[in-house]
């Protein structure tokens, strides 16, 4: 089974592909423009075992918003059409990810049905160029394209940097244990026979 996506999305404000394997090794080739946000998707495909290539030209002299908002509408259209039909995958995942200071909790239900709820707050507004308030804006543009619950919550924290790495890692765990297959589900996980 070749779980794999390509999507191009291109708007006035964004031009943006992403290519995604869900059984990958972990490697990855990220370029957004904005150093931070590399780095956290390359977070996301190493510990979450895709395979990740992104490329984005955004908008970065208006902020780094529309780059950062749209990648997670695309990332969230690649996760959806890579799992495919949802047959034999677990469907549920969660993971609690320490990062130093920083404590995250991420679970997720590859439901069909979008819902994000992020209780998590920065004491910094930017790390690097990325600015922290775009964090609840990515997750949520993913959790609504992919049409999956995404909960996220951080129990401590003081170095936003860690704290947001904590959540994309954290992320990246949850989501891989829900795309698994697990031999004994079958068609998919749910009485009422689709998802």
């Amino acid at each position: 089974m070749d779980r794999t996506a390509t999507i191009k999305r291109t708007t006035k404000e964004t031009d943006i592909s992403i290519n995604l394997t869900l059984d990958g090794k972990g490697k990855s080739t990220v370029d957004t423009g904005i150093g931070f946000f590399d780095h956290m998707l390359e977070g996301f495909s190493r510990h979450g075992f895709f395979d990740l290539t992104v490329k984005i030209k955004g908008d970065l002299h208006v902020d780094g918003h529309h780059s950062v908002e749209d990648a997670g509408i695309v990332l969230g259209m690649a996760i959806k059409e890579a799992i495919g039909d949802k047959k034999g995958i677990k469907r549920y995942g969660f993971f609690v990810l320490p990062m130093d200071d920083a404590l995250a909790l991420c679970a997720v239900d590859l439901c069909g049905r979008p819902y994000l709820q992020f209780d998590c707050t920065f004491p910094h507004n930017m790390v690097g160029d990325f600015d922290t308030s775009l964090t609840k804006e990515f997750f949520y543009a993913v959790a609504y394209s992919a049409g999956m619950n995404i909960h996220i919550k951080l129990f401590s924290g003081e170095n936003s940097h860690h704290m947001i790495e904590s959540i994309f890692k954290a992320f990246a765990k949850a989501l891989s244990d829900a795309v698994s297959l697990d031999e004994r589900v079958e068609g998919v996980l749910s009485t009422k026979g689709s998802l």
